[in-house]
């Protein structure tokens, strides 16, 4: 697998989301959706369907990569399903934007899946998600979410075990929520508290550390059983404790240089805030409703809200909504987002009267 060398990481603070929300990407007829060939069969059954952006096209992912996610690509997520004794098809659509994907790619990405809402006659709840901020909806999706070096333009191929780049892989969590994510060939990324696994091609070492619990121990035997069945038995495995000397291989593939640290600030003094987009003026305006404890009573039917948690941020539109508060408020929340200390926490979109149970929660 290449990896990305000195890639450039997106600055969500520099960002311009100019085609989400905008007259033009409004203005995406249907019938331009049909005629893309990736929605063909798009939201028709129940299930997940992935694709990733590729050079501004909508591409296929495979079946047998979900839950992998490139750190250089955007992909976008439809998960079709039905109530309980319901037969109509209800959908949930999410773009996700690697740390190093291009704007292209993030603003491709958003604007096909405004594309796929209309070809889903607007059905579908819209989510951003944002590398290593994903919301507890996405994650639930999948067994394992792995968030590994690469993407398109990467030169990202399938390779013989022996031309295998080394990769350390860190497995965190618990029961179902086993994440998996590359680090760095850094001997600081060890964690006894945790389970990695070392993928050197033709030998492959997992290392469980002394507190790790036994789902991510089972989670990585799991993950090193599939490398050796994909590369047809051919690698050695072994399982280490975190006890091995410093002349032990796995020791020695790893450099005792410290890894630069990619933490966003936190703003943990956060409190709920509320905020009305509104056109009745004549003009748009964006304002402040309250702070702190919000319910549902301060929502107005007429009006787009944006309704910010902290973790999370809701974008709630009324019925009676005029048509530019519909379409702007995406990027009114987006640009709201970019002032903040947490721009990358996930955005949800939701319609008057299909409230999420995670949006009335944060009411209470």
């Amino acid at each position: 697998m290449a990896g990305l060398v000195k890639a450039k990481k997106y600055d969500w603070k520099d960002s311009n989301l100019s085609l989400f929300g905008s007259d033009l990407e409004r203005n995406v007829k249907k019938a331009a959706a049909e005629t893309e060939k990736a929605w063909e069969g798009a939201g028709q059954k129940v299930g997940l369907q992935i694709w990733r952006i590729v050079k501004f096209k909508v591409v296929d992912w495979p079946k047998q990569d979900y839950g992998k996610f490139y750190n250089g690509d955007s992909y976008i997520i439809l998960n079709t399903y039905k109530k309980p004794e319901e037969d109509a098809l209800y959908y949930d659509v999410h773009f996700w934007i690697g740390q190093y994907s291009s704007q292209d790619e993030y603003g491709t990405a958003a604007y096909k899946t405004v594309e796929l809402d209309t070809l889903l006659d607007d059905k579908p709840v819209q989510h951003r998600e944002v590398m290593n901020y994903e919301s507890e909806m996405f994650q639930s999706y999948f067994p394992t979410i792995e968030l590994l070096e690469g993407g398109a333009d990467s030169g990202f191929r399938h390779v013989k075990p022996e031309e295998y780049k080394p990769r350390l892989l860190h497995f965190h969590g618990v029961k179902k929520n086993i994440a998996v994510k590359e680090r760095p060939l850094s001997k600081h990324c060890l964690d006894s508290s945790d389970v990695f696994i070392l993928d050197l091609g033709l030998k492959i070492y997992q290392w469980n550390g002394k507190t790790a619990n036994k789902d991510e121990r089972f989670k990585a035997l799991q993950y090193v059983q599939n490398l050796k069945s994909d590369r047809s038995g051919r690698p050695q495995t072994d399982t280490i404790s975190d006890d091995i000397p410093s002349t032990h291989e796995f020791m020695k593939a790893l450099s005792d240089d410290p890894p630069e640290e990619e933490k966003e600030d936190q703003d943990t003094s956060f409190v709920k805030s509320l905020f009305r987009l509104s056109d009745e003026s004549g003009k748009m305006t964006f304002s402040l409703v309250s702070e702190g404890n919000i319910n549902k009573s301060m929502f107005d039917s007429k009006d787009a809200f944006i309704f910010d948690t902290g973790k999370e941020l809701f974008v709630w539109v009324g019925k009676g909504a005029s048509s530019d508060e519909k379409k702007n408020a995406m990027t009114y929340a987006h640009n709201y987002l970019m002032k903040t200390k947490h721009p990358l926490i996930p955005v949800s979109c939701l319609k008057e009267g299909s409230e999420t149970s995670r949006f009335n929660d944060a009411l209470k």
